[in-house]
């Protein structure tokens, strides 16, 4: 299977409910490596890489997210592969 990388945008009540650190922990059990943050416009972006089958499961619970987040839009853009991350990081 190839490796793929994910740019994700996600909107809706997804800041102050660990929406990072569930997608840090989702991440890391799909072995995805890239990172998380929150925008200043109150959405989270994140960037991963790693197999197929592995980011698009991690893609696939943005669109749920953590118990206390409420999930209204989840934009996904694919881009080249880079391998340029040795980890899942969450970054300020």
């Amino acid at each position: 299977m190839a490796d793929k990388r994910m740019h994700v945008f996600v909107e809706g009540r997804v800041q102050g409910v660990f929406f990072r650190a569930e997608t840090q922990k989702t991440a890391n059990n799909y072995n995805v490596k890239g990172w998380v943050r929150n925008l200043y416009d109150g959405r989270v972006e994140a960037l991963f890489e790693g197999t197929e089958e592995g980011v698009e499961k991690v893609v696939l619970w943005c669109h749920q997210g953590p118990a206390h987040s409420s999930v209204t839009g989840v934009e996904v853009k694919e881009e080249p592969f880079t391998g340029e991350f040795d980890s899942f990081s969450i970054t300020y």
